[in-house]
């Protein structure tokens, strides 16, 4: 049975996967299944992408949700968000926080052909807060280049260890470390009504880095 019933006034999540879509046994999936606030952004071409395809549709996915939405990304996913923020979107203000896993690269011979029409990385700083997760092994990107992202997004990284391509091949199965992430993004971003997570705390776990910019 799903879980975590929300109220109108608290943001829907919209999953965002890479290439080749997100199987059965990828942890955005898996969270869907247990979610009845998580929904799937259906990019379509997904063997062979088009960047400005699958911005149209992530911009219509957001306008769709008709409250604020948290944007959950894996691999290339991750530049859908980068390119629709690039093209100054009237939705942005919708957009309450974005969860970026696993960015690979675009620009420096992409181990994949398919990911060459999303470079180069936007310069545009995004207009929410943001949070990129990396693996020190994954064969995408190396940790370095992702934390060249993250710096350019404005967006907090976190270190996620040799976790390959953080993606069903890693075999993260629910990924608990990546709930507890998403939790403390959203509890950061969101007004909540529990006096254990009035803002004092919410100002507390921005200090620690969790849904705040990185310094300019």
């Amino acid at each position: 049975m799903r879980t975590n019933e929300k109220l109108p006034s608290e943001p829907v999540l919209l999953t965002l996967p890479g290439i080749d879509n997100s199987g059965p046994g990828h942890w955005q999936t898996i969270w869907e299944r247990e979610r009845s606030d998580m929904h799937r952004v259906h990019f379509g071409s997904w063997n062979n992408p088009e960047r400005d395809s699958w911005v149209r549709r992530l911009n219509a996915a957001i306008a769709a949700a008709g409250r604020p939405v948290v944007l959950v990304a894996h691999s290339l996913g991750c530049h859908a968000v980068a390119w629709w923020n690039a093209s100054e979107p009237t939705l942005a203000s919708q957009v309450a926080a974005a969860f970026l896993v696993a960015p690979p690269d675009v620009e420096h011979a992409p181990i994949d052909h398919r990911l060459q029409p999303f470079g180069p990385v936007p310069r545009k700083r995004l207009t929410f807060p943001a949070l990129v997760v990396g693996s020190r092994n994954d064969p995408y990107a190396s940790y370095g280049h992702v934390r060249a992202m993250a710096r350019i997004w404005g967006a907090r990284i976190v270190d996620a260890g040799p976790m390959g391509h953080i993606n069903s091949d890693s075999g993260l199965l629910d990924w608990p470390y990546g709930k507890y992430l998403v939790r403390r993004l959203i509890e950061a971003v969101t007004p909540s009504p529990l006096p254990l997570l009035a803002s004092g705390a919410v100002a507390t776990m921005q200090g620690q880095g969790i849904g705040t910019r990185a310094p300019r």
